[in-house]
């Protein structure tokens, strides 16, 4: 059975970052889905306005989010209030070491109970850090697309290669990149799905927790 969550493990801070996500999440999936699919005329110039704002917003909060698991605090292991700094849980620890295997048994239905024994199983670190390189490539890409900043170096060396490898080259320079730019789009929304399913499978308290920090009265029972 799921460890519940309570408020020391989820700051407000981080509950404000995790809002942020969503929001940027929600507007860049439909502003990208638009440019890519314009189903009536009139407003490419405002989605193309609204999806560069939110990739801005995306990046700044993921730094902030980086940056501040150095010095905010929070619980490191499930059933406690007990707190120290969030960075720890995104490191090797020694209540999980060995469970790559068993959690991943456990998600294969190999193994009835879930082999969590920190705040996060080795599965939803190396899921959670993922999305970092995943996140900087989708505004890397959209940097190479976006007018003001396509024909910088940085951008267009990234342009040339992709193209290249795919020998799609010549006029068609930007078509490569707008694919991979919109795949990488399809791995978030699915991580995302994934992630969202997988927080609520045994309760809501996880969704109740990050969306209004309400505590269920027996978070800590048996502790």
């Amino acid at each position: 059975m799921a460890h519940k969550p309570v408020r020391e493990g989820h700051p407000v801070v981080f509950i404000i970052t995790h809002w942020i996500n969503l929001l940027a999440m929600l507007f860049l999936t439909l502003s990208g889905l638009y440019i890519h699919y314009p189903i009536f005329a009139g407003l490419m110039g405002v989605a193309r306005g609204t999806h560069f704002f939110w990739m801005f917003v995306l990046i700044i909060n993921l730094c902030y989010r980086i940056v501040a698991s150095f010095f905010v605090k929070t619980t490191n292991m499930p059933g406690t209030r007990e707190v120290d700094t969030d960075i720890k849980n995104w490191l090797p620890q020694e209540a999980n070491k060995h469970q790559m295997w068993p959690t991943i048994k456990y998600y294969l239905f190999f193994k009835k109970d879930y082999p969590i024994s920190a705040k996060y199983a080795s599965l939803q670190k190396i899921a959670y850090l993922a999305t970092i390189p995943i996140t900087f490539l989708a505004a890397y890409t959209g940097f190479c697309l976006w007018g003001p900043t396509s024909q910088w170096g940085i951008f267009q060396a990234g342009t040339r290669l992709w193209a290249s490898w795919f020998n799609w080259g010549g006029g068609a320079d930007l078509m490569p990149m707008r694919i991979l730019h919109y795949w990488i789009m399809w791995v978030i929304l699915i991580f995302t799905a994934v992630h969202a399913y997988l927080a609520n499978i045994y309760n809501f308290a996880p969704s109740k927790m990050i969306f209004a920090r309400i505590e269920d009265p027996d978070a800590l029972e048996g502790h």
